[in-house]
Formats: structure tokens, sequence, C-alpha cells
């Protein structure tokens, strides 16, 4: 019995839904595509927002360390072990899940084109390691750039971004120039230092007690000339502070000598002298003989002669173009890793060793095993620290979205609500006649509520099912509105000629499922004041 007038409800509410027998009446139309609109919004925007991380994820890490292992001093005597990066790869190539260890290098260089300049990023790319070479060349934009190649090699090539070569008007084969910003470093340091007089005058003082306790220091102890520790070791710990101040090149070369040759020292048997041999005994007589004797002029002049070498800019080939995208912060500059380190001013050394690992999502689990591994004095970044701002602006613009557009469809839900209760009203007789005639409550319920189920269930698939067909269609949908002048996902915004779109299912069948939970419940409100009608007062319609 309990079945039958459920099915005797839910054939009513199809009736009520149609009740003309037309294709669709006028409420239920306008209902249908409230909910189906509401729907459709959801899964157009979330897909687009799902892809435009997926694809920037994919971007970024093609060419950014998984993660990034970094040295940092302990103090200012310890070498660089940077110098010797192929072991650290060595090392870390070991570690389970890493895939690849290369060279990391980035800086910033002044970019120099027919006399226009601005700062730009530049970042070091180890073109044997074809990861690397093969997220650049994905970037490329060949659209606009059909010559691009991200074939850099070991020379004097760079591939630059979109937004580089609309500013200076560069394309393929054009030949910039590169001003390393460490050379200005460099040079300010160098006229800073012409400033002052000789070591000798500017730490007048100093100097006056280091050559008396010199000279009246040194005696001959078994053949070798030997020298108080007490005597030696202020002097040694004034000239390494005089050595770090601003001085000139000349005579830091040589307080580093006479340093050099004051560590090649032994104590003796009582561990009251130092001895040392004849040779580095000369050798420091000889250093403090010509710092009392330099010439402020002419270690000027080899100062500033100094400087045509270090302020000379390298000229590089532009031989790509890649699209640039505003949603994050790309280097401006891709440059094969001899170049880097050029522009950079370490020599043969790196910043750091960069490691891609199998699944760069575990890079924060990965994380303390390379910490393990390399222990204390080493910094362990992963892509996830570089890049938090990026990942993060996006799910909070997602949850916004999320937020926003689930009022969409909750007034679409209002909206039916509306047209129920108008419905209500108009079937105001029949539900007297209904309840005139033994219906239940629940059964007039169950009639409202049956419709606003159905529509919910069909507005929500067809927004669901339209959602995905405009997604597929979406290259085309942008093509027509660029040939209108209208282009509300610029590709030089996004760095995409084809806007990005992920479809997922799980999230989409949220989205229905919440188009119909809404419709539910916005039927169920003029259901319930329905079944509460008196039933005489529904037949005279008052």
């Amino acid at each position: 019995m309990t079945i039958k007038r459920r099915s005797f409800s839910l054939l009513l509410a199809r009736r009520y839904l149609n009740p003309r027998r037309s294709m669709l009446s006028s409420f239920t139309l306008i209902s249908l595509i409230g909910v189906m609109l509401g729907v459709l919004v959801l899964v157009v925007v979330m897909a687009v927002y799902a892809g435009l991380e997926r694809d920037v994820k994919a971007r970024l890490l093609g060419f950014s360390p998984h993660i990034l292992i970094r040295h940092q001093p302990m103090s200012y005597e310890e070498k660089d072990p940077m110098l010797d990066w192929p072991n650290i790869a060595d090392r870390a190539m070991k570690i389970p899940s890493v895939v690849a260890a290369t060279p990391y290098v980035t800086d910033n260089v002044i970019l120099d084109f027919l006399s226009m300049q601005r700062p730009v990023q530049f970042h070091g790319i180890d073109t044997s390691d074809s990861v690397q070479v093969d997220g650049i060349t994905k970037m490329l934009d060949l659209e606009h750039h059909p010559g691009s190649s991200a074939d850099m090699g070991i020379d004097d090539r760079v591939v630059i971004s979109s937004n580089v070569a609309d500013q200076f008007g560069l394309g393929v084969g054009d030949t910039i120039r590169l001003y390393s910003t460490r050379n200005f470093d460099e040079v300010l340091k160098a006229y800073k230092s012409t400033e002052n007089p000789p070591v000798r005058e500017h730490f007048a003082e100093q100097w006056q007690g280091i050559t008396t306790d010199l000279a009246a220091g040194w005696k001959t102890l078994n053949g070798k000339a030997a020298i108080l520790i007490s005597t030696l070791e202020p002097i040694y710990s004034t000239l390494d502070a005089i050595s770090k101040s601003s001085i000139r090149t000349p005579e830091k070369e040589l307080l580093d000598d006479i340093l050099l040759a004051m560590n090649d020292r032994e104590r003796d048997s009582t561990n009251q002298y130092f001895l040392f041999d004849p040779d580095d005994k000369a050798s420091i007589d000889e250093g403090i003989d010509a710092l009392g004797k330099t010439n402020a002029e002419d270690m000027d002049n080899e100062v500033l002669k100094n400087l045509k070498t270090i302020v000379l800019p390298k000229e590089a080939e532009v031989i790509g173009v890649y699209k640039a995208s505003q949603m994050a912060v790309t280097p401006d500059l891709f440059v094969p890793l001899p170049l880097a380190q050029d522009l950079a001013g370490i020599g043969n050394s790196v910043q750091g060793v960069a490691l891609r690992l199998e699944n760069a999502d575990q890079a924060e689990s990965i994380r303390a095993t390379v910490q393990n591994a390399f222990g204390p004095g080493w910094v362990i970044n992963t892509w996830g620290d570089q890049y938090r701002t990026f990942f993060q602006l996006i799910n909070q613009q997602r949850q916004m979205m999320y937020f926003a557009l689930s009022f969409i469809v909750l007034i679409s839900a209002f909206s039916m609500m509306a047209v129920m209760f108008t419905v209500t009203i108009q079937k105001r007789r029949e539900i007297g006649v209904m309840k005139a005639l033994g219906a239940a409550p629940g059964q007039i319920v169950r009639v409202f509520l049956y419709q606003g189920m159905i529509l919910g269930v069909v507005g929500s698939v067809l927004g669901v099912f339209l959602g995905r067909v405009v997604i597929h269609f979406r290259g085309s949908l942008q093509a027509m509105f660029r040939t209108m002048g209208f282009d509300p996902f610029s590709s030089s915004f996004t760095g995409f000629g084809v806007l990005p779109a992920h479809n997922n299912p799980w999230e989409q069948a949220m989205f229905a499922l919440m188009g119909f939970i809404l419709c539910s419940v916005a039927a169920l409100v003029p259901a319930f004041f329905a079944a509460r009608s008196d039933a005489a007062k529904s037949l005279r319609n008052l």
C-alpha cells in the first residue's frame, strides 16, 4: 500500500511539472534552468582553477628543484663545500626516491639591449639534464616565436620570458648584454678603498705596534725563527681585522700572504714560542716591508685598471622565448650553467644542489631523510617552501570561489522555492480535494517534494554535462570571444594559449549532489505549508 501511495505521489508530481502536456511548463523550465546554470558555473570555474593549478605546478617543477640542498657556513674560515658539488650530488643520489641531482645557480643581472636596461632574474640550467631542458621546451611560445628552442648547450645562449621579449622588443636571434650585479658590488668596494690612505697611515697606531713588536720579538731557537705566542697572536688578529676592512686590493693581497705565512708554524716543546722556517719568516718580513713602502697613487691605478675586467658584460644570443604567466613568478632568463656561474661570480662553485624525486609530492616526507644524510650546517628546502605563497593563494582563491559560487546554486534553490509556493497556491483546490478524499499530509508533502527532487536531479545532471561540454570546447569559445574583441582569459596573463582545465569527477559529483539536496530542501518548505492547509478552505479557494 505504501509503495502504491508513493507511486501515486510521484505520478502526480510529474503531472504538476507538466500540467498542460506541453514540452515543459514555464515554471518548471525556469526552475530547471536556474539549477542547471548554478551547477554549470561551479563545474566550469572549479575545473579551470584545478587546471591552472596543475599546469602551473607542472611548469614550475619542470625547472625548479623538488628539494634544494644548500650549505650554511658555520664560520668565516670554513671552506665552501659547494666547490666540490659533484661529490655532494653523488651522496644525494644514494638517497631513496632521488632520480637526479644537478647544480643550482640563480641570481640577478642587468639586461641591456639597444640602451634599454632593467634588472632581471636568471636561472642556471644544467643542459646535460634532459628533464630540465624538456621542461623549458614545453614552455616555449612557438605561436609568436616559431623559431624558439631550448637547446642552449654550454655556450652563451639564453631563453627569455615573453614579458622581457615584449618589453624590449626582443626575438629569436637577437643579442643581449648582461651585467652582473656582483660586479657593481666589487666596483663600489674598489672605489671606496681608494678613498682611504694606505694601511700604514689609516691604521697608524696599530701598524706602529705591529712593526715594533715584530722587530723586537724575533729570535733564533733550535735553528728556526721564533717569536712568543703571546706576541704573535695579537699581531695576527690585528692584521686579520685590517685585511677584512675596506682596503685596496694590492694591500689585501700582501696581508693575505703575511697571514698565510704566519699560519705555517709549529710550537716549541715549552709551548711558549711559535717556530718558523727561514723562508716563512722571510715572507713575513718582505710583506711587512712592502706594506711600509706602498704608494697610494700606484695602487689606485692598479685597482682602477683591474675594474675593466670586472665590469665587462657578457653577450648572449636569444635562442628561445617562453610564455610567462602572471600567476606565478618565473625567471626572466634561463641560461646555461657555466654562464650562470660567471654572472653570479662564483667560479666553479654552485649555490646549491637540486634534487629531483620520483614523485614531487613526496618532498616533505623525504626532507628529513636528506637532512639526516647531510647533517648540521646544511639547509634543506622543498619546492613547497619556494612556492608556498603561490599555492596558498590558489587554495584561498578556490575556497573563496567555492563559497561565492555556491550562492548561485542557493539562489536557484530559493527561486525554485518561490516557484513551488506559486504552484501550491495554484493547486489549492486539488490539494483540498485530495485531503477531502483522505490523503494524508505525508502524501501531500511527497507530491511537492518529488517535484523538487526531480528538478534537482535533472538540473544537476544537465549542469554537470553542459559544464563538461563547455570545458571540452573552451578553446573554440576563447577563439570566438577573441574575434569579438573580448578575452577574459588573456594568454599574456595566464601564460597559456588555451585555458587549462581539469575535470574532477568526484568534485563534480559533489556539486550535483549539492544541487539535488538544495532543491529538495527548497521544495520541502512549500510542501510542508501545503500539507497543513485546511481542506474546506482549499476547496473554497480561500
